[in-house]
C-alpha cells in the first residue's frame, strides 16, 4: 500500500513546554504540558512520543516523553457538542528529564541577591532586618522594592550562610490577588482582598441549538426515495436578572456565598470579577493564568 494512500486519524501536532528549575542537574524530572498545535479535536489518552526540549540558545536541555493528563472532554454527534474545559490542552507530570544543566558554582562568591516575588518597600526592608539581627552583622542592604543584597564574610560556609538566611522568619504584606484559570474555569480569591459597596446585576441570554434526523419514506405506491431529513429546532430563553447587592464591610466570603445564592457558574464568576476590577469595587490585582 502506498504511503499516500495510509489514513491516520489519531496523531496531533503539539507543542510542548517545561521550565527548567535552578541547580537542576542531568537526571532532574520536570513537569511539561502539551498544547494542540492542529486541528486535533481532543488529546484525551494520547501518548506524547520522545520530544527534544530547547532552550533559547538553541540547545537540547530535556527530553519529554509520557501519557497525558487531559483536565476536561468533548464529546459530539450528529452536529451537538458538549465540551467541559479545553481537551486540547495536557500536562505531563514529571514527563521530561533534564540533559543538560545551567551551572551555578558558589565557589569564590561572596555577594547575593535576592529578588522578593512582589516588589514592595516596606516587605524588602522588613527581609533585610530580619537577616541581619540573624546573622548578627549588617549582611542585608536593600537596593530597591524587589532586590536585597546579601554579603558573606570571608572564608564562610556560603552554602551555610545562605541556609540561615533561608530559615529567617519575616513578616510579609502580600498584596491582595484574584486567580483566574480560563482553561479550567477555577477561581480563587485570597483573604486579604477587600470589597466596596457594589450592586451587581447579572443576567443573560440562553440559546440551545438541537439537530434531530427524521426518515422521509414516501408511500406504498409513489416512486420517490427514502432519505433522511435533518430537522433542527432554536430555543432562545432569556434568562432573568439576577440582583447581588454588596454593602460596606463585605468580604469575600459573603462575594462566593452571594454568588452561589444566583447560581452563578465558574464562568460568570470570572466576568462578573472583571467588572468589579473596572468599577473600581474589587482591590485586588486579578491574575489570569
Amino acid at each position: 500500500m502506498p504511503a499516500s494512500a495510509i489514513r491516520v486519524q489519531n496523531l496531533a501536532a503539539v507543542f510542548v513546554s517545561a521550565t527548567l528549575p535552578p541547580f537542576s542537574r542531568p537526571g532532574t524530572k520536570l513537569d511539561i504540558t502539551v498544547s494542540s498545535a492542529g486541528d486535533a479535536r481532543s488529546l484525551e489518552g494520547g501518548l506524547l512520543l520522545m520530544t527534544p526540549l530547547f532552550g533559547a540558545d538553541g540547545k537540547i536541555y530535556a527530553q519529554a516523553q509520557g501519557p497525558l493528563v487531559v483536565g476536561g472532554y468533548s464529546v459530539g454527534l450528529n452536529g451537538n457538542l458538549k465540551q467541559v474545559n479545553h481537551p486540547n490542552t495536557a500536562r505531563v507530570p514529571f514527563g521530561a528529564i533534564a540533559e543538560r544543566s545551567v551551572p551555578l558554582e558558589f565557589e569564590g562568591l561572596d555577594h547575593f541577591s535576592l529578588l522578593l516575588n512582589d516588589a514592595d518597600f516596606k516587605s524588602a526592608e522588613a527581609v533585610a532586618a530580619a537577616i541581619n539581627i540573624a546573622v548578627h552583622r549588617p549582611a542585608a542592604r536593600v537596593m530597591d522594592s524587589r532586590r536585597i543584597n546579601l554579603t558573606a564574610s570571608t572564608n564562610e560556609d556560603v552554602p551555610a550562610f545562605l541556609a540561615e538566611v533561608e530559615s529567617v522568619e519575616v513578616p510579609v504584606f502580600p498584596r491582595a490577588k484574584v486567580i483566574v484559570n480560563e482553561r479550567t474555569g477555577t477561581v480563587v480569591i485570597g483573604g486579604t482582598v477587600v470589597l466596596q459597596p457594589v450592586s451587581i446585576l447579572h443576567g443573560g441570554l440562553a440559546v440551545n441549538i438541537v439537530s434531530e434526523f427524521q426518515v422521509s419514506q414516501p408511500n406504498a405506491f409513489g416512486r420517490g426515495n427514502t432519505k433522511v431529513v435533518q430537522q433542527t429546532n432554536v430555543d432562545a430563553v432569556d434568562k432573568p436578572v439576577n440582583r447581588i447587592e454588596l454593602k460596606q464591610g463585605a468580604t469575600v466570603d459573603d462575594l462566593v456565598r452571594s454568588l452561589q445564592t444566583i447560581g452563578a457558574s465558574a464562568r460568570d464568576v470570572i466576568s462578573i470579577l472583571q467588572a468589579m476590577k473596572s468599577a473600581g469595587a474589587l482591590e485586588a490585582e486579578i491574575e489570569v493564568l
